[in-house]
C-alpha cells in the first residue's frame, strides 16, 4: 500500500509538472502577437447541427416518457434546447495558431435568463498526437462531424482529449494542423542537424588550438636537437679545417 501510494502520488506530481509548463509556454505565446493560420468556421452548419441536436434530445425524451415520464418535461424544453443550441454554435471560434490550436465557446446555462458559460481552450502543437475527424451513425444522416484533438503520451486518459462537433470543414483544418506539425518537425531536425555538424568543427579547432598553446617539446626531443645542432656546428668546423689546410699547402708550393 506504501508504494502504491508512492506512485500516485508521483504520478499527480508529474501531471502538475506539465500542466505547469504547459501553463508558462502559453503565458509566453500569449506575450507575443501570434497570426491566425487556419481559422475553422461552424454557422454554415448551424441548420444541420440544430436539427442533428433536436432530433437526439427528441429520441431521449420518448424514452424517458416510456421509462418514468420526465421525457413530458423534456418535450416542453425543447423550444429553450433549441435558442441554447443556436447560441452555441454561432459563438464558437477554433483557429490555429504558430504554436497552439484556440477553441472558444460562450453557451448559455440551461436557463438562459441566468447568464452564459464561456470556456476558452488552447492545445500546445508539442502535444498533440494527432486530430482525428469522426462521423457516427447520427451524424451521418445529417451530414454532422466531429473533431478529436488527442494528445501525446500515455499520462491523461482519453477523456482529456479535445473533441469539437459542428465544424464546417474538419478535413481541411485537420490538413492545417498536420501540416503545421509537419514543419515545426523539419525545423528541429534541421536544427539538430546544424549542432551535430558544429560539433565536430568546434573540437577539431579546439584541439588544434590546444596542440599550438599547450604543445612542450619532451627531454628526449630537445637532447635530439641538441645532437643535431652540435653536429651541424661539427661539420662547418670539419670544412672550415680542411679549406685552411689546403690554402696552406698551395702556399708551401
Amino acid at each position: 500500500m506504501g508504494l502504491l501510494a508512492r506512485a500516485i502520488m508521483g504520478t499527480a506530481e508529474e501531471v502538475v509538472e506539465i500542466e505547469s509548463l504547459e501553463k508558462s509556454l502559453l503565458e509566453e505565446n500569449e506575450r507575443e502577437t501570434e497570426a491566425v493560420l487556419y481559422a475553422a468556421s461552424f454557422r454554415e452548419m448551424e441548420h444541420r447541427f440544430v436539427k442533428y441536436q433536436t432530433v437526439q434530445w427528441v429520441l431521449y425524451s420518448v424514452l424517458l416518457i416510456l421509462a418514468w415520464g420526465i421525457g413530458f418535461l423534456m418535450l416542453l424544453y425543447l423550444p429553450v434546447r433549441r435558442f441554447i443550441l443556436r447560441k452555441d454554435i454561432r459563438s464558437r471560434t477554433l483557429y490555429l495558431t504558430p504554436n497552439a490550436i484556440v477553441y472558444k465557446i460562450t453557451r448559455p446555462v440551461p436557463f438562459p435568463c441566468f447568464g452564459v458559460l464561456k470556456k476558452e481552450k488552447h492545445v500546445l502543437l508539442h502535444s498533440v498526437a494527432d486530430v482525428v475527424v469522426e462521423q457516427g451513425y447520427m451524424q451521418s444522416l445529417f451530414g454532422v462531424y466531429s473533431l478529436r484533438i488527442e494528445n501525446v503520451g500515455v499520462r491523461r486518459p482519453p477523456s482529456d482529449d479535445v473533441k469539437i462537433e459542428g465544424v464546417a470543414n474538419p478535413n481541411a483544418f485537420r490538413k492545417a494542423v498536420m501540416m503545421r506539425l509537419s514543419n515545426m518537425r523539419n525545423e528541429v531536425m534541421s536544427r539538430q542537424v546544424s549542432t551535430f555538424e558544429d560539433v565536430p568543427n568546434h573540437l577539431m579547432m579546439s584541439t588544434s588550438k590546444s596542440l599550438k598553446h599547450d604543445y612542450k617539446p619532451s627531454r628526449e626531443q630537445l637532447l635530439m636537437q641538441k645532437l643535431e645542432e652540435v653536429g651541424s656546428s661539427v661539420k662547418r668546423i670539419q670544412s672550415l679545417f680542411e679549406e685552411q689546410q689546403s690554402q696552406t699547402t698551395e702556399s708551401i708550393d
